[in-house]
């Protein structure tokens, strides 16, 4: 069964009221009945994270190193018990309400075992510009392993020690093409996440989608010692800590629940993108971004 990648990510300028709700798939749940229409909205491996949200409100202690740990730990408002004993400090704080939307959570989504319709919480992951619309599911014809590489170039920096690849056999997120690339987004076999791209020559079957990106390819350097990632989802892993001073190109913003920068640099020779946490850089603002943002 696909593995439906999970993020909670907010458009730009959100007010704050709605920044906070956007950090929850029911930011209610705890007060209101939820209804079976509401709920059957989303996905079967959705609706994994809102059931197991109703327990994070209350320090629910996740696995280790699993797929709901990773998840909750991004959100600021989780607190785990620390203790593992889930019986004594997390389920005795449930109220009715809260019972009563596990129940329904757990009913509905049993019913859409085998059918991934529905709405993902991953497709809400978006840039600042109107001509980078975010990531959005696509399907592949499986049985395929693609090369993924950090930037639109075989000979651009790979992770997993050059050997990065996707399996169309799992849940892939497109993002669109650059210069026959396609920028994707998808679930690594450790639990993280990997953003790269994929050489259209090397997928076969055809790709459902035909958005085109735009970066503005604007100088700046960096202002405070920062990791560069290809994963702003979960691990935050490093390809290279960048250093104040070090010269980057920024490309565009993108957010989930925090804003990110992304940008390319050279690592080893080699070109590279990735993620650095907003804040980190100093954009030129003598190069207007929005000056080099085809609009068509």
């Amino acid at each position: 069964m696909k593995r439906i990648l999970c993020l909670l990510l907010v458009l730009l300028m959100l007010p704050a009221a709605a920044l906070a709700e956007r950090m929850y798939i029911f930011p209610d749940s705890n007060k209101r009945l939820l209804t079976w229409d509401e709920v059957a909205a989303w996905d079967y491996c959705s609706l994994g994270y809102a059931y197991n949200e109703i327990f994070a409100r209350h320090g629910y202690d996740f696995i280790p190193g699993g797929e709901y740990e990773y998840y909750f730990m991004t959100r600021p408002w989780y607190r785990p018990n620390g203790t593992g004993n889930n019986r004594r400090d997390c389920y005795p704080h449930l109220n009715s309400i809260e019972w009563a939307n596990v129940d329904l959570i757990k009913e509905v989504r049993a019913g859409k075992r085998y059918n991934d319709g529905g709405r993902s919480i991953w497709t809400d992951f978006s840039t600042g510009f109107d001509t980078l619309q975010g990531f959005h599911y696509i399907e592949l014809r499986a049985g395929q392993n693609l090369p993924v590489y950090s930037a639109p170039s075989g000979s651009a920096w790979r992770g997993a020690n050059g050997k990065a690849s996707v399996s169309t056999n799992g849940a892939i997120y497109a993002a669109g093409w650059e210069s026959g690339w396609l920028l994707l987004m998808y679930e690594t076999n450790n639990g993280g996440v990997r953003v790269g791209y994929v050489k259209a020559s090397s997928i076969r079957g055809g790709v459902p989608t035909d958005e085109c990106l735009t970066f503005a390819y604007t100088p700046a350097t960096v202002l405070t010692s920062c990791v560069l990632t290809d994963d702003p989802a979960r691990s935050n892993s490093a390809i290279i800590t960048l250093q104040p001073g070090a010269r980057v190109t920024w490309l565009t913003r993108f957010y989930n629940n925090s804003a990110w920068d992304y940008v390319e640099v050279s690592v080893g020779g080699r070109t590279a993108r990735g993620f650095v946490r907003a804040g980190s850089l100093d954009i030129d603002r003598s190069v207007d971004p929005l000056e080099n943002i085809d609009h068509k």
